[in-house]
């Protein structure tokens, strides 16, 4: 038996190539959607039917972008404004507002995460929703991130335009403050709330996170809502531990009702809402009651603040040859996502070292490679004031290390000062012309200040050096993607409408902002 020309003996074969590229699992019982997101596969690669496709799938080694391509339409794109509003009315009620108050006054920052975001109905709900809880969020640095694999779905998102569809769980006042309608009836975002939105493009599957490359670290809510039920079990753990590693302490992880599994979030503390379950990454080892009132939030003192490094380290010893073994520890506990142990083990080498009588030997742990892991490591956790003090730290070190100058730029960027993040990329390409991913963020500062013109001239700088890498090759700095890799993103990006400028917001009735 056939069914629209694949046959029944070849679709196992297809399952389990899918599964292995991808990460997607279609078992027996999803036959039907496979084969829908086969025909339309096929149509964009040029086939007739969906059973030549599927040979040709089988018989063709398959580059990044058309496995992409064959995972958009084996994926169920549909979504609308505030969809699962329960979800929703967790972060309004009670997530948000406790962030909120914990960093008033101090470093006044959010970041949240709509990891496959499909048309942008959902990160735009979260920005609507940012801006309805802080009037004043001109005075916070709030990060929007949106992901999608499907380039087209991103496209669409990123200009912002809707038909009614999107609105049906939505009051009629919603669509009156936060959009304008469009000469053929349909409905584009308020240019205030599209600029606050950032798109990128990521294979939830395969690509590697956190990373401050593309800025995906340090989350305080992540949405990965709808997206684990297409994973393979394996796939599906390793996402959420991936998840796990990019959300600060504290951090709060929202999945759709059907995702829930005690087994896959059991490094998560769940917690019940009404309506719905969040899960809360923590590092609080007794068991803790599953509602939002009984979860304390932790009062931690800032062990790594700036001026508590200079001074600790005023007089330790200048030998940067770094020992294999502390160093060794710490890129391991690095490489499972443990960052505050990273950080830990490596004071706590400073600090054996400091209390040594003995001249200082070559065996010391301090040193550019480890001044580099242990601002990561905090970075990661949101620690940025310290941070910065290692990569500077690094940089005094050595003076014309590139790397130290990205590693740098990075932080003050998260850190909102982006004028000094824009010289210190200037200088990390002066030091290493060849530097791919400073031009790349060269490009995305720019693009989220300027527009296209400017930035493109810094995507094409980047991509000119990347066609001389392999297409495998890693990257230096970017925690570990590839050359081919990066030159697909910059292409996605280069295909996305400009988000509009500062200047260019315009308020619901049509004047424009000062």
């Amino acid at each position: 038996m056939r069914v629209d020309g694949v046959p029944d003996s070849l679709l196992p074969r297809l399952s389990e190539f899918i599964a292995d590229q991808t990460g997607l699992h279609f078992p027996p019982e999803r036959r039907p959607d496979l084969q829908r997101g086969l025909t339309a596969a096929a149509a964009e690669f040029g086939f007739a039917n969906s059973g030549s496709c599927a040979d040709w799938l089988l018989s063709t080694p398959l580059t990044r972008p058309q496995l992409h391509t064959l995972a958009s339409h084996l994926t169920v794109g549909e979504t609308y404004f505030f969809r699962e509003r329960k979800t929703f009315d967790a972060l309004t009620n009670h997530i948000l507002p406790e962030l909120i108050r914990r960093r008033r006054g101090s470093e006044q920052r959010l970041r949240l995460w709509s990891t496959a975001c499909s048309t942008g109905e959902e990160p735009y709900s979260l920005a609507i929703l940012v801006q309805q809880l802080l009037p004043d969020w001109r005075d916070w640095r709030v990060t929007i991130l949106a992901t999608d694999i499907n380039a087209n779905s991103l496209r669409k998102a990123a200009a912002g335009v809707y038909g009614e569809w999107s609105f049906r769980e939505s009051p009629p006042e919603f669509k009156e403050r936060y959009f304008a309608r469009t000469p053929d009836g349909r409905f584009a975002v308020a240019p205030e709330i599209r600029s606050r939105v950032s798109f990128a493009h990521l294979n939830l599957a395969q690509d590697c996170f956190p990373a401050l490359a593309t800025d995906t670290n340090a989350m305080d809510v992540i949405f990965c809502r709808n997206v684990l039920i297409y994973f393979t079990p394996s796939h599906a753990r390793k996402l959420v531990e991936n998840l796990h590693h990019a959300l600060l302490d504290e951090a709060w992880l929202a999945v759709s009702p059907s995702e829930c599994s005690q087994a896959l979030f059991s490094r998560f503390v769940a917690v019940n809402f009404p309506g719905c379950i969040l899960y809360r990454k923590s590092n609080i080892k007794e068991p803790r009651p599953s509602s939002l009132a009984s979860v304390p939030t932790p009062v931690v003192a800032d062990a790594y603040a700036s001026e508590n490094i200079r001074a600790g380290l005023a007089d330790t010893p200048a030998d940067f040859a770094a020992a294999p073994g502390p160093r060794a520890a710490a890129e391991s506990l690095y490489g499972q996502g443990r960052y505050a142990e990273t950080a830990d083990t490596l004071l706590a080498s400073f600090a054996k070292e400091a209390a040594q009588t003995a001249p200082p030997s070559s065996q010391t742990v301090q040193g550019p490679p480890t001044f580099s892991l242990l601002a990561r490591a905090l970075a990661n956790q949101g620690q940025l004031a310290s941070a910065l003090v290692w990569s500077e730290r690094w940089i005094a070190a050595d003076k014309i290390d590139a790397a130290a100058r990205y590693l740098h730029a990075m932080i003050l960027q998260e850190m909102g000062d982006r004028e000094a993040a824009r010289r210190a990329l200037h200088r990390a390409v002066y030091l290493r012309p060849d530097f791919a991913l400073a031009h790349f963020a060269l490009g995305n500062l720019t693009r989220a200040e300027m527009g296209g013109t400017e930035a493109n001239r810094h995507y094409a700088n980047a991509l000119h050096l990347l066609r001389g890498c392999p297409p495998d090759e890693l990257l230096p700095e970017s925690d570990g993607m590839t050359a081919g890799r990066l030159a697909e993103i910059i292409a996605t990006l280069l295909t996305l409408p400009d988000r509009p400028l500062p200047s260019q917001e315009v308020s619901s009735n049509g004047r424009r902002q000062r």
